[in-house]
């Protein structure tokens, strides 16, 4: 019997070296991404103005990196926080531990006013932080990776003119194992788009769907992964303060989906989010709401919308009905969008 211990014991010394060894590799190995490249980024107008139109209405970056008023219909951005940070993704949402969107202001102590212009680029398009570590990818970059090179030097370049705002954002703290895997999903570089294909309608509609990442929220996960063949399906599930909401199935199925909707239909569907007044009513405790940025995506340009559109009637259709709304007292499904 004492020999069968003295041999259990071995076994588990060598699993907890063997586990060690392979955490210690993951640790030290991992991200394989390329080094920050050495770029200056001219601040002209037309650079920043276009990086301001892409952070606010396509990539929609303020979105997760402000605050956001959740009493207020789709949670508009609170005015003099633009790029503060402190967005939370934890388990309600489905996530693998708690993650936070970071200060990208130019604050030097708490944003991210000492990085180079290349480590940011690295940070949006390959998911590394300036200290080489993994960022979880809720904050889309093998999306962004796709960004014409003119487009993410925008992006960057309307950044760098954020107001510094000093405002400490905690770490994101990742379950295990997720802590390990996530050093394993960035790799290599940037693949940016060539501008000169965005001509192409089809081609510029993709181009903005995977920049908006809109296929991240409206195809249902298991575990933080997609489920293959529910692409743009809907269902994916955000537990709110007033109850539980659901992304809305956007494939062009005709019972389901968005098949049936005109092309000025699914225009107007964002414009009818553009004036102010649309974001200004407060909601009661179990109202709908959803994390849905409208009043940004309603700033978007009826031509990339358009292009948008196109893109996603080519798209395969899936048959998924969804509840969109369920109260969290009432307990009642709502068909808000």
């Amino acid at each position: 019997m004492k020999k069968a211990f003295k041999i259990i014991g071995y076994l588990v010394v060598a699993l907890a070296v063997v586990v060690a060894a392979g955490v210690v590799y993951l640790r030290y190995t991992f991200p394989k991404v390329d080094a920050a490249p050495v770029i200056t980024i001219k601040k002209t107008p037309a650079l920043v103005e276009r990086g301001e139109y892409l952070a606010h209405h396509v990539a929609v970056c303020i979105d997760c990196h402000s605050t956001r008023d959740w009493s207020r219909f789709s949670g508009p951005v609170v005015p003099g926080t633009h790029g503060k940070g402190g967005d939370v993704f934890n388990k309600d949402m489905g996530f693998p531990g708690t993650f936070y969107a970071r200060n990208i202001t130019s604050d030097k102590e708490t944003g991210i006013g000492s990085w180079t212009d290349g480590e940011i680029y690295r940070a949006i398009t390959s998911g590394v932080s300036r200290n080489g570590e993994p960022l979880f990818p809720v904050m889309p970059y093998k999306g962004y990776a796709n960004l014409t090179t003119n487009d993410a030097y925008a992006i960057i370049a309307y950044i760098r003119t954020l107001d510094p705002i000093k405002h400490k954002v905690p770490e994101s703290e990742p379950d295990f194992p997720m802590n390990l895997i996530m050093r394993t999903i960035p790799s290599g570089g940037p693949t940016p788009t060539d501008e000169r294909t965005l001509g192409d309608e089809l081609v510029k509609g993709k181009y903005l769907m995977t920049v908006a990442s809109c296929g991240d929220c409206h195809t249902p996960s298991d575990k933080g992964e997609p489920i293959a063949g529910m692409q743009l399906a809907g269902g994916m599930e955000f537990k709110l303060p007033g109850g539980v909401l659901r992304s809305a199935n956007i494939s062009p199925d005709k019972q389901t989906g968005i098949g049936t909707w005109t092309e000025d239909a699914f225009v107007q569907r964002f414009k009818n989010h553009e004036a102010p007044e649309a974001a200004t009513a407060k909601l009661g405790p179990t109202d709908f709401n959803t994390i849905m940025p409208w009043a940004m995506y309603a700033g978007m340009k009826e031509e990339d919308l358009r292009a948008i559109y196109k893109y996603l009637m080519t798209q395969e259709p899936k048959k998924n009905k969804v509840e969109r709304f369920t109260a969290a007292t009432a307990g009642k499904a709502d068909k808000g969008s």
